[in-house]
């Protein structure tokens, strides 16, 4: 049976390189992160396939949102990190680490522990290569500092865009599934894991 984080086993603080820094985010960056997600919108209602953020979002909203976050990654249930600026004066977007859906763990019957991970980059960087820079660190870190036995991608199937980031730094589409109110998505996961 698949688990999610390892009981007692340090939750890895940040990452960075010379175009970003990951923090886990908290309710102190709601202003960086709801200029971001506005700034996103459009793009953002795609990604999830819902109306977040809808156009009236409002910022205590975001403070809402981001406290849930914040909470979860306490917990220990699911951990969500900030995607800043080198200057940590700009949100760049976020990270989500969450459980494999029960509609995915029939691909990974034989895993411990293993991580859906989802991630967006604000609308005004998807043009700079930022998103391959991110998906490419990501990879270095789970790789480097988390004891998943798997880390997945899940993606909307209303994203081709980001499949084909996925499929281009040579991450394979294992499978599509369905989330647990409906939404469809595709499941991507590393080569080597995709033929086992």
């Amino acid at each position: 049976m698949t688990k999610f984080y390892p009981i007692g086993t340090p939750v890895p603080a940040s990452t960075s390189t010379d175009r970003l820094l990951l923090r886990p985010l908290t309710v102190g960056h709601v202003d960086l992160d709801y200029d971001a997600v506005m700034a996103s919108r459009e793009q953002l209602n795609r990604w999830s396939q819902t109306t977040w953020p809808t156009p009236n979002f409002t910022l205590a909203e975001n403070w809402a949102d981001l406290d849930r976050h914040q909470r979860e990654h306490d917990e220990g249930v699911a951990f969500t990190y900030t995607v800043l600026d080198p200057t940590e004066s700009r949100c760049l977007g976020c990270v989500y680490i969450t459980p494999i859906p029960e509609s995915a763990t029939y691909l990974y019957p034989n895993d411990s522990y293993s991580a859906r991970v989802t991630f967006w980059i604000r609308s005004d960087e998807l043009a700079s290569g930022l998103e391959s820079h991110l998906l490419a660190t990501l990879r270095g870190w789970f790789a480097a500092e988390w004891p998943f036995d798997r880390v997945i991608h899940i993606l909307s199937q209303q994203n081709p865009r980001q499949a084909g980031l996925l499929e281009e730094e040579g991450l394979v589409r294992r499978a599509a599934i369905a989330l647990a109110d409906g939404r469809p998505c595709w499941v991507y996961d590393e080569p080597e894991r995709a033929s086992q």
